[in-house]
């Protein structure tokens, strides 16, 4: 019987969620790596594999896009912080979407497009064109949404004959976080409350895009038409110094934000996503401690809670890796977690 060939992927951006995906990609079988795009001009011409601790595999890292578009590969795993971060044109990411798609590319991204109907029906033309020029097909993943807000709700929802409100919760510690660029730079920890508010607009954009994409998507799926969604934060500031990986936490400095996102109709929650992020659960007593919650009011009312993800990074490029086979095998266009299979982790099972 012949073998079948490894699927080949590129891996876009290597930060703290490309490097652990990248190392799935090396060390899985049924992958090959087939380039690796980096923004950081110290990574360019490195090895891919020396990047992430596993030595040499024989693939460059490269900073052109043009030599990317022009590869051959059946994948790519879209991973960077998003445009806006960078001062840039929030599009961008639907640009370089598009590019990749109409290059014959099949796209999973964790920038959001979860649900891009979410956006109106000139970006899902976008989408579609590029996914009918390359053959093609997208799928936006991540932890939540991708899974927690989006995924398990719509799962509970089989068990219910009447819904009144699903209410998700996420809460998570950012202490182990290595990257100042998120922590810091793009959610305002460790600094003032004037620094926060500069520095956090792009991330108030990109937070209430990416969650009205999630809510959109769990409730045109049961049927329901918000009349909108609201959307509030807020933030918490320390009593006291400590250190986390991505620098040092100072008195009267922004230690903690909560957001808060509410699809209304008539005036009335029918979903709402509370996400809570402590740059230390241990040193920030205010709010949920760490992990995710599903409530679901109605006929019959449930709860599920999960105390803990220990490596919620990992868990976010995992989910995006195990979703390569099912959006490879998929036929041209946009895919939602409702178009696919369930993405599991037995290719790498490990029993005792």
């Amino acid at each position: 019987m012949p073998s079948i060939p490894p699927l080949r992927v590129v891996q876009w951006a290597t930060g703290a969620v490309g490097g652990y995906a990248m190392r799935n990609l090396i060390t899985r079988p049924e992958f090959e790596l087939a380039g690796v795009l980096v923004y950081d001009p110290d990574k360019v011409g490195h090895d891919a594999g020396e990047l992430v601790g596993l030595g040499t595999v024989g693939v460059t890292c490269t900073d052109d896009v043009d030599q990317v578009l022009a590869m051959d590969a059946d994948c790519v795993l879209h991973m960077p912080l998003p445009a806006s971060y960078f001062g840039g044109d929030p599009a961008t990411d639907l640009e370089t979407i598009c590019a990749l798609l109409s290059s014959g590319k099949n796209v999973i991204t964790t920038t959001g497009f979860v649900y891009p109907q979410a956006y109106g029906p000139g970006v899902v033309d976008r989408l579609e064109s590029a996914c009918a020029r390359g053959g093609t097909s997208l799928h936006g993943t991540g932890i939540n949404p991708g899974f927690m807000s989006d995924l398990l709700p719509l799962a509970l929802s089989g068990l219910s004959d009447r819904l009144d409100h699903i209410y998700v919760r996420e809460s998570s510690d950012y202490r182990g976080h290595p990257s100042r660029q998120i922590v810091a730079d793009l959610m305002g920890f460790t600094r003032t409350p004037k620094e926060y508010a500069d520095a956090v607009r792009p991330f108030r954009a990109y937070q209430r895009s990416l969650f009205t994409e999630s809510v959109q998507l769990v409730t045109s799926t049961l049927g329901v038409v918000l009349d909108e969604i609201e959307e509030s934060d807020e933030f918490e500031l320390s009593a006291e110094q400590f250190e986390i990986a991505a620098g040092v936490v100072r008195p009267g400095t922004v230690c903690a934000s909560r957001w808060i996102f509410t699809g209304l109709v008539r005036n009335r929650p029918f979903m709402t996503v509370e996400c809570v992020y402590k740059a230390d659960a241990e040193r920030v007593p205010r709010w949920a401690a760490p992990g995710f919650a599903v409530h679901i009011e109605g006929r019959p009312t449930m709860a599920v809670t999960i105390d803990e993800v220990s490596h919620g990074l990992a868990g976010a490029a995992a989910h995006a890796v195990n979703s390569i086979a099912a959006v490879c095998a998929a036929p041209p266009g946009i895919r939602t977690i409702l178009d696919l299979p369930l993405a599991t982790g037995r290719g790498t099972a490990r029993l005792a």
